[in-house]
């Protein structure tokens, strides 16, 4: 959100993007009296705790208001916060803050739950590195900033459980989230197709990032095999050294170079021929063995880099690569090296809505009926934030 080069600037853009009923009861408690209040802040959800783009912004506020907030960040950053269990008490002048409600709720909600997924693919795939490529389905600047973030946050807290988690994103502008200077990434499959075949991609980008190292997409063509090879062939040093990448990003329309169905099966039932007798359900039957980048796609993909003398050459995988996907790819110890994915985005949107509910009024604790679990119990006041 554009926030304004002043304080006037930041008052016309809270008025102008706030629910109309929170300006109006603004001026009311100014008509008739401030009170001291305390919101609850939470969601109906399972989520990992993200709460530090919103309560940046409401420092912000409070700094150019000359109001002073309270607040008690009862589930800190990272950490597990069940559903309807506050992630943050915020307490201060209802003058001050109830018009803030609308804009904090949407600094929170999508935050923590895209932080719970990027947490639940790290750790679905424990050994797998991944690379945070939310940036291209993002509805504004906004957004790329709020996911980039959560993706940290989540995979912080997979990383404390032992997996690798996210080591990095696709653009300089988030890179700092995960402790960069610039963002990842060779090529799209524009160059590709600029430069008319995969191997000259390859030559292209290489002579002008010689001290890059090369993941070449090689589904441009629906070669993924023949390509794949070419591109090893071409430059066996960066191979034989670990640095060079195929990378498969086969869209669902079609499979990848040399399967199909039956050979799909025939893949799996060599490489991990439990999973296919565990699947349950067409989604995941179509993560085994269907078009796309399935599990079958990257094991045969494997099979041919080794069989041509090429082991040390890593396979990156993308296109869809949500929670369950994941989940499938851990069960068939499908051999990635890195996954990129946006996946962790929340799906429904529903499930991000943050809500907020005054708790206290001039130190007396009150809610509306149904909410009396916001209420705070006895030492629960965790100071922090």
């Amino acid at each position: 959100m554009p926030e304004g080069d002043s304080a006037g600037g930041l008052e016309r853009d809270i008025a102008a993007r706030t629910d109309v009923y929170f300006n109006r009861t603004r001026k009311v408690v100014q008509r008739f009296g401030d009170k001291r209040v305390t919101y609850a802040v939470f969601l109906r959800r399972p989520v990992i705790a993200a709460p530090r783009l919103m309560l940046d912004w409401l420092r912000q506020v409070g700094i150019a208001r000359g109001s002073v907030f309270d607040i008690d960040v009862v589930n800190k950053e990272g950490s597990w916060t069940g559903a309807g269990e506050p992630i943050v008490y915020i307490g201060g002048s209802f003058a001050d803050l109830s018009d803030l409600e609308t804009i904090l709720l949407q600094k929170l909600g999508p935050a923590c739950v895209a932080a719970h997924n990027a947490y639940q693919m790290s750790l679905a795939l424990p050994k797998v590195s991944f690379l945070a490529m939310e940036a291209r389905h993002c509805a504004g600047a906004e957004m790329q900033e709020m996911m980039a973030y959560a993706a940290s946050v989540g995979s912080e807290a997979a990383r404390r459980e032992g997996a690798v988690g996210f080591i990095g994103n696709a653009n300089d502008g988030t890179a700092h989230y995960f402790g960069a200077d610039a963002g990842r990434g060779t090529m799209p499959h524009a160059l590709i197709g600029y430069a008319g075949s995969t191997v000259r991609a390859a030559e292209m980008f290489h002579e002008t990032f010689p001290h890059e190292g090369l993941t070449v997409l090689v589904d441009y063509f629906g070669r993924e095999i023949s390509d794949g090879i070419a591109v090893c062939r071409r430059f066996p040093e960066l191979a034989a050294a670990g640095q060079l990448a195929v990378r498969l990003d086969t869209h669902g329309g079609r499979f990848l170079e040399g399967l199909d169905p039956a050979e799909s099966y025939a893949v799996l039932e060599r490489r991990a021929p439990g999973a296919i007798r565990r699947y349950r359900s067409e989604t995941e039957l179509r993560y085994l063995v269907g078009t796309g980048v399935s599990a079958a796609a990257i094991w045969k993909m494997r099979e041919v880099l080794d069989n041509a003398g090429f082991p040390r050459v890593r396979i990156i995988a993308s296109s869809g690569f949500n929670v369950d996907k994941c989940r499938v790819m851990a069960d068939t110890r499908a051999p990635i090296d890195t996954v990129g994915t946006g996946s962790f985005i929340p799906d429904l949107w529903g499930e991000t809505y943050a809500t907020a509910d005054i708790v206290e009024y001039d130190g007396v604790p009150m809610v509306k009926v149904g909410r009396e679990f916001l209420l705070r119990r006895n030492g629960d006041r965790k100071r922090g934030g």
